[in-house]
């Protein structure tokens, strides 16, 4: 259209307009915040990064063998502002690591040998090239079988000095000890009760009662790492993140240096447990009595640290919160980090990249698939080529796929159910803009009379032969459908009933059906590739929607060969491709005809049919034609060479025949 045409101009003056004011705009913003920075240090004095609470780092010596006697301190601060290491970041340490249930470490003498799981000698700090690993086999006593926590004493020290805290020679200045849990403490998942619904046993067995609540559980990992973390320098201990305090020991007899305000603490060890994954942990009960022990303990950077540190301190903070009955965040369980932590394990590098990529390409896709999917049915005008019967079907379909999440709700993310359930409410929509939704008392021919009353599909306009057309395809392809179909999903039907267990009749429908969505839900796509083969047109389609879509399938493939997944499931994923190519093949078949409606709905030229078929409908005896001559003109300046009233019906006939 040429109106359209000749906006564009003005339009995109507008928006290169809007974009040099927005880029003027970030510009101007940095240059009055450097600005405002470079005022401030100018006048203020810039913050010290060491400064604890407003309090500038003393200039005191942090050399610990140059402390003060905290006699003779005056000022002396009980929670120290600034603390240093209080050994050298090129120390060689002697490290020893009992397991025991009870939380305070006895004298080493009357401790036993199989306890002390690890003994390693001059571990030089700083080293990153040194990995030492230590594999070995624990028992669990009987207060870890009943939640009691597995305590791992560690014993830290220069190398050669005395680790024993009860010894009389222990010095703290060269040794220290802490202790951290091997055990986790996690919510148990709920166990799915499934039974055969055919078997009808004469003695069933009692089912005991289902516990009330959220049940935790001792669970237990058997790999860890120890990291010894040089190079951390001095810290704000007042301002210091949770995370990395919980990690550091400070000099227990509470020396400072000649401010009296700092302190000193031990070299971070960081037990890490952020590789840990829920599916590989066992859970502590009466029938575990050993179970293995893999130590690797290595140097970690500071950076590194500091990542790792943070979200697994996070990580335990929400398992904790779940315990406690609180939600968590974005799922009921936590799975999607746990996935992620897989992911990251068991993929390689590259394809991990890859696999990112393809990730943002997806919601890109996803996004502009539904932005035109909206635009393409709010300008629709008539329904040319468009399957009502497959819009149904997809309600339906979604609605099914919706319960079936509902039903199994444990561990499934509410974003996808917000998803699932929006998808629902926009299918639906889309029937309202082809038909008009009524609720009619039935007729005496229904079978349905029963019912006070009944939900009809009611026509918005009188259809036109094209239409009409698109009605008659749509019965004939959905037979054929049902032909396939229906011996399918019952084939389906009685193989679950008789081979597959189910939590419930209930459960059993719901499956079946979803089951059968995902089998061969694209045959719904059947009915659309029907029509457009019978009008020889896909002009009607919404292509960009469907590009987009098909896009997200060809990822979809591309992630069924990166994750692990069965393999039946793994070509189930390229069913939708069959459905893209055909596609293809008919875009390429039938070329644009500019006299058919276009994607939005917007009719062409029309043809002789369809001007003999609405003629005479019109208002006071004017043709279609007719009305089409006005288009565009100022009715005032016509000038008819007939008077109107004296216009016989002859020839008005003979006028409309000349201008066809």
């Amino acid at each position: 259209m040429p109106e359209s045409r000749g906006s564009g101009a003005p339009a995109a003056a507008r928006q290169e307009q809007g974009g040099k004011s927005m880029m003027q705009t970030i510009v101007q913003g940095i240059a009055i915040f450097m600005a405002t920075q470079f005022v401030v240090n100018q006048f203020f004095g810039s913050k010290s990064s060491s400064g604890g609470g407003g309090v500038a780092a003393p200039k005191a010596s942090m050399n610990f063998d140059e402390r003060a006697d905290t006699t003779a301190l005056t000022n002396y601060s009980a929670i120290p502002y600034n603390i240093a290491p209080i050994w050298p970041d090129d120390s060689v340490i002697d490290l020893q690591v009992y397991v025991l249930p009870q939380p305070e470490l006895p004298p080493l003498s009357s401790v036993p040998k199989d306890v002390l799981v690890v003994d390693e000698k001059e571990f030089k700090m700083g080293n990153f090239s040194e990995n030492r690993e230590i594999h070995t086999n624990i028992a669990i006593p009987d207060e870890v079988q009943h939640n009691g926590t597995l305590w791992a004493h560690f014993l830290v020290g220069l190398t050669g000095s005395e680790l024993d805290p009860t010894a009389a020679d222990y010095d703290p200045a060269k040794a220290t000890h802490f202790k951290r849990p091997l055990n986790h403490y996690l919510p148990k998942k709920k166990v799915r009760k499934l039974k055969n619904l055919l078997d009808k046993s004469d003695d069933p067995e009692p089912e005991p009662e289902e516990p009330q609540g959220i049940q935790i559980g001792s669970f237990y990992h058997p790999n860890f790492t120890v990291a010894v973390v040089p190079g951390t320098g001095v810290q704000n201990w007042r301002q210091l993140h949770p995370a990395m305090r919980k990690n550091i020991v400070l000099e227990p007899t509470g020396a400072r240096d000649a401010s009296g305000m700092n302190g000193w603490y031990y070299p971070v060890i960081f037990l890490n447990t952020f590789w840990q994954l829920r599916s590989h942990m066992t859970e502590l009960n009466d029938t575990v009595k050993e179970v293995p022990l893999n130590i690797g303990l290595y140097n970690l950077a500071g950076w590194k640290y500091s990542i790792l540190a943070s979200v697994d301190d996070g990580m335990k903070q929400t398992q904790q919160q779940a315990g406690q009955g609180g939600p968590m965040a974005g799922s009921g369980d936590g799975s999607e980090f746990e996935k992620l932590k897989e992911v990251l394990l068991d993929t390689n590098a590259y394809l991990l990249g890859t696999t990112f990529a393809v990730s943002i390409l997806h919601m890109v896709f996803e996004g502009l698939a539904f932005k035109n999917d909206i635009s393409h049915w709010r300008k629709k005008k008539d329904n040319v080529g468009t399957s009502v019967r497959t819009i149904l079907a997809n309600v339906f379909m979604q609605t099914v796929i919706f319960l079936y999440l509902v039903d199994n709700s444990d561990g499934t993310s509410w974003m996808i159910l917000a998803s699932q359930g929006f998808g629902i409410v926009l299918e639906a929509w889309k029937i309202t803009k082809m038909v008009n939704v009524r609720l009619r008392e039935p007729g005496p021919d229904s079978r349905f009379k029963f019912l006070p009353y009944v939900v009809v599909f009611e026509d918005k306009h009188k259809l036109t032969k094209k239409e009409k057309q698109t009605q008659e395809y749509d019965q004939i392809a959905f037979r054929y459908l049902y032909i396939i179909a229906v011996p399918l999903l019952l084939a389906y039907a009685a193989y679950s009933l008789v081979y597959e267990p189910h939590k419930s009749w209930y459960s059993f429908v719901i499956e079946t059906l979803v089951g059968s969505v995902y089998a061969y839900g694209f045959l719904m796509m059947v009915p659309s590739l029907y029509i457009n083969y019978r009008l020889k047109s896909v002009a009607h389609m919404p292509s960009r929607t469907l590009f987009y879509k098909f896009l997200n399938t060809f990822i979809d493939d591309l992630f069924a060969f990166t994750i692990r997944m069965p393999f039946l499931h793994r070509l189930a994923t390229l069913r939708d491709d069959v459905i893209f190519f055909v596609w293809l093949y008919q875009k390429w078949a039938y070329k644009v005809d500019y006299t058919r409606v276009n994607e939005f709905g917007q009719g062409g030229d029309e043809t002789d049919e369809d001007e003999e078929e609405d003629e005479g409908e019109t208002k006071d005896g004017g043709s279609t034609s007719d009305k089409k001559a006005l288009n565009g003109q100022d009715t005032k300046q016509l000038k008819p060479t007939v008077p109107v009233a004296s216009a016989s019906g002859a020839e008005t006939k003979t006028r409309a025949t000349k201008r066809k």
